[in-house]
C-alpha cells in the first residue's frame, strides 16, 4: 500500500512549522544575541513562508520534502 502524495506534503507542511519556529528563534539570536526582544516574530514568520512554501514547492519528490523539514527540525531543536 502506498501512502498518496497529498497526504505526505501535509506531513511536510505540519513539520515545516516547528522547523520555522526554530530557525526563525535561533536566526534573531544570531543577529541580536540573548536580548532579542520581539525581533523573533519576524524572523519566525520570514523562516515559516520559506518553510511552507519549500514544503509544497514540487522541485523535490513529497518523502525528500519530508525527510528534509524533520532532520532540519532536529538540526534546529539541537542547536
Amino acid at each position: 500500500m502506498r501512502v498518496p502524495a497529498w497526504l505526505i506534503v501535509a506531513a511536510a507542511v505540519v513539520v515545516a512549522f516547528p522547523f520555522a519556529w526554530g530557525l526563525g528563534i535561533d536566526v534573531a539570536v544570531l543577529l541580536l544575541g540573548p536580548e532579542v526582544g520581539v525581533f523573533p516574530v519576524v524572523t519566525i514568520l520570514l523562516a515559516l513562508g520559506a518553510a511552507v512554501s519549500f514544503a509544497i514547492a514540487p522541485w523535490l519528490t513529497p518523502a525528500k520534502r519530508l525527510a528534509i523539514l524533520a532532520a532540519g527540525t532536529v538540526a534546529v531543536w539541537l542547536l
